[in-house]
């Protein structure tokens, strides 16, 4: 999936489809492609989320997440070493006020930075050259027409279709053009709707219906 394949659908669906006479250019239509894949990001951050390794800062507890990223998901384990458990600043912040200051080592916790989504906390502080494996969701880079656009599903493309439809329409102050840019827009957010609630079928255990509540089950008397 390339914007170049979205450009080409989203052209059908505005009716802008003559050679030579576009109304949109093609630097017009790459830029509302990468428009929509950075709504995308924000409306949907799962869809964006990679797994990858960073370094650490050394010698200090605060600690950030790699500059492409828009939040952070998940730190798994320390490179080479042990795994990385998830525990409350607060917690430690009340059970043991000077952590902050214990010497290096490899770490063992990790904890979110309530007020900042790309920041986060790390006990004991690094060493020098330690890396974690960890998640997080990243910010979809600016693609060229025939760049592969990685990390989002296929399955979306309708969906990022939609999205530029409505941002390409838009612009255009017609009346027409209006009501159809709501359309593209209804569209794309419930496909990201759906998307997400899909997830709650997929993602459980119980297929997001617990026995008790599926109707089909026979009554106990």
């Amino acid at each position: 999936m390339t914007p170049q394949d979205v450009i080409t659908a989203a052209r059908v669906a505005v009716q802008d489809t003559r050679l030579n006479f576009y109304r949109y250019s093609d630097a017009d239509m790459l830029s509302f492609v990468n428009q929509t894949l950075i709504r995308m990001a924000v409306l949907r951050p799962d869809l964006f989320s990679v797994i990858k390794e960073w370094p650490l800062t050394p010698e200090t507890v605060m600690q950030s997440c790699p500059a492409d990223s828009h939040r952070l998901v998940e730190i798994f384990y320390v490179v080479g070493a042990n795994a990385v458990q998830e525990v409350s600043r607060d917690m430690f912040d009340q059970s043991c006020p000077g952590w902050v200051s214990h010497g290096p080592a490899t770490p063992v916790n990790f904890m979110r930075h309530i007020r900042n989504p790309n920041k986060f906390f790390v006990y004991p502080r690094p060493l020098t050259c330690v890396k974690v494996l960890g998640e997080y969701v990243q910010i979809p880079p600016p693609y060229e027409m025939e760049e592969d656009i990685q990390v989002l599903p296929a399955s979306y493309f309708s969906a990022l279709v939609d999205g530029t439809v409505y941002v390409a329409e838009s612009i255009d102050n017609e009346h027409v053009n209006s009501g159809r840019a709501k359309l593209a827009q209804d569209m794309f957010l419930q496909q990201l709707q759906v998307g997400l609630q899909g997830r709650v079928v997929t993602d459980t255990e119980s297929g997001g219906l617990r026995a008790a509540d599926d109707p089909k089950r026979p009554e106990v008397m």
